[in-house]
């Protein structure tokens, strides 16, 4: 028999978020990681608005909010001046209950993880390592090395690659990974700092030839991001001291403390495929791309939380395999942009040369605080570094428009007179939502279907986020919009179920 539904392969972000998915949905799981514990080092800072959004679901935007740390601004200095400050909050707060860059280590955020998967009856195996699987159609056999040394065969109807950038389920598919790596090298550094920009804020100092960020952990405590100049052979033996400090001095920052530091170069790369037969590759095994803006691991735990309730839709028999197909279809276009776009900002920020310079020090601020001003503008650029904006328009599992809200949009977040319309969403589960007044026709199938009808009275806050009157949006699980009906339509619903092979509970 097999032993266990899905063996996830990798214990950080990704694979963590995906086995508590799963085994919140009744799904069995096995996660191992061959690390002798949980990552040392802080790595990964950044939380992302839409991240916490799905943490709802598992109870868990709470306490991540609680331990990590609110940046509400971002700072961006040139030559030694503050130039600009772009706060989050007044185009946030009307678009997510986290308008903030929240700041939480990733060393910490995976003890949390842990500890709570731990409770729900999972652990993870450490010193286990996936020494080779094979996929024979109806499971995939795994041999593991065991932390005494020996090895055992294990069985699993579905395995998830959550390994890294190396990957060794992406090398044994031998599933290209196309892309390169930048010939600059960044070093990051934990700090214990003072001065004027010690305040709990996200602080981005340009200098000719230099440029470091800071993000913040605290006040007095954050993370330095920056580049070593120039080709040099003995990055591995860099510190601190080595590297320059001309961009932190523009801050009128002074080091107290490094805590951490490390080098390392940045990659851009997606692999070819996220799925091949019963075996998937998710968080960096699928896609690497430069830091700027965070976004890596919050990309990741969106990998997880898409698969997972398919996965648990195609195990407990309510959907086709084919479900599975559309966890490429739907994440590997989100990959291939985002690397594209923080390829550019990367290029942009690393530039070389007088006139690269005169751009990244003289316009670039001044540019930044100009758009800033734009509503328009602030609320785009908001939505993108927050993953609000991330959809599934034009998908295999999206249909439908009603307002400004499509299949595969993110349902917009509404707070209107005390009713917070993301409330239901803690739910994993098929659901309608009305914003008006529901007919006795959808409440009918609704009831028939076992999918909770979530019904609010139209505001206009809610037609200001585009949501249309007596509308009926059709949400999956993760909370995506599967189906937008401008008119309620029981059977637009039905046909979409049925065409998809889905059965909602």
């Amino acid at each position: 028999m097999t032993e266990q539904d899905v063996l996830i392969v990798g214990a950080g972000p990704t694979g963590l978020v995906l086995a508590l998915w799963l085994t919140v949905q009744g799904v069995k799981v096995r996660i191992i990681d061959k690390n002798s514990a949980p990552g040392p080092t802080s790595r990964a800072m950044v939380v992302h608005a839409r991240t916490l959004e799905l943490y709802r679901q598992l109870d868990l935007a709470a306490a991540v909010v609680a331990a990590g740390h609110r940046n509400p601004s971002v700072n961006l200095w040139a030559k030694g001046r503050a130039k600009a400050r772009i706060s989050f909050s007044p185009t946030g707060a009307k678009l997510t209950p986290y308008p903030f860059v929240l700041v939480y280590p990733q060393d910490h955020h995976e003890r949390l993880l842990a500890e709570r998967l731990e409770a729900i009856g999972v652990t993870v195996e450490w010193q286990t390592e996936l020494v080779d699987f094979e996929d024979v159609g109806g499971e995939v056999r795994a041999r593991h090395r065991l932390p005494d040394g020996s090895e055992r065969i294990s069985t699993a109807r579905y395995l998830a690659g959550c390994d890294g950038a190396r990957s060794p389920v992406r090398h044994k598919l031998a599933v290209g990974f196309k892309g390169g790596t930048y010939h600059q090298t960044f070093y990051v550094a934990d700090v214990e700092a003072s001065g004027p920009a010690a305040n709990g804020e996200v602080h981005i100092s340009l200098e000719s030839s230099d440029f470091v960020a800071l993000l913040a952990h605290g006040k007095g405590r954050g993370r330095l991001i920056g580049l070593v100049r120039g080709e040099r052979e003995d990055v591995d033996r860099l510190s601190f001291e080595d590297v320059s400090h001309r961009a932190i001095e523009g801050l009128k920052l002074t080091i107290d403390k490094v805590n951490w530091f490390s080098t390392y170069r940045v990659h851009h790369r997606v692999a070819e495929h996220f799925r091949q037969g019963r075996v998937f590759l998710l968080g960096d095994a699928a896609h690497v791309h430069s830091p700027v803006g965070g976004q890596g691991m919050n990309t990741g735990i969106g990998d997880a939380i898409n698969l997972a309730w398919k996965l648990t839709a195609v195990l407990r028999g309510r959907a086709p395999d084919t479900l599975l197909d559309s966890y490429e279809d739907e994440r590997i276009g989100f990959a291939r942009q985002l690397v594209e776009t923080t390829d550019r900002l990367f290029t942009f920020v690393t530039a070389e040369g007088r006139f690269a310079d005169f751009l990244r020090v003289e316009i670039a601020p001044f540019l930044a605080s100009f758009a800033y001003r734009i509503g328009g503008i602030r609320e785009f650029l908001f939505r993108i570094l927050s993953q609000t904006q991330l959809n599934y328009r034009g998908g295999p599992l999206s249909r439908g428009a009603a307002g400004r809200v499509e299949g595969g949009d993110r349902l917009p977040w509404v707070l209107a007179n005390g009713l917070d319309n993301h409330a239901p969403l803690a739910a994993i589960s098929w659901q309608v939502h009305v914003y008006g007044a529901a007919s006795g026709e959808l409440r009918q199938w609704c009831a028939a279907r076992h999918v909770p009808l979530h019904v609010f009275p139209s505001t206009d806050q809610h037609a200001a986020a585009g949501l249309a009157v007596d509308a009926a949006y059709l949400l999956r699980p993760d909370t995506y919009v599967a189906v937008a009906a401008a008119e309620q339509a029981p059977e637009a619903f039905e046909a979409y179920l049925a065409e998809a092979g889905i059965t909602p509970s």
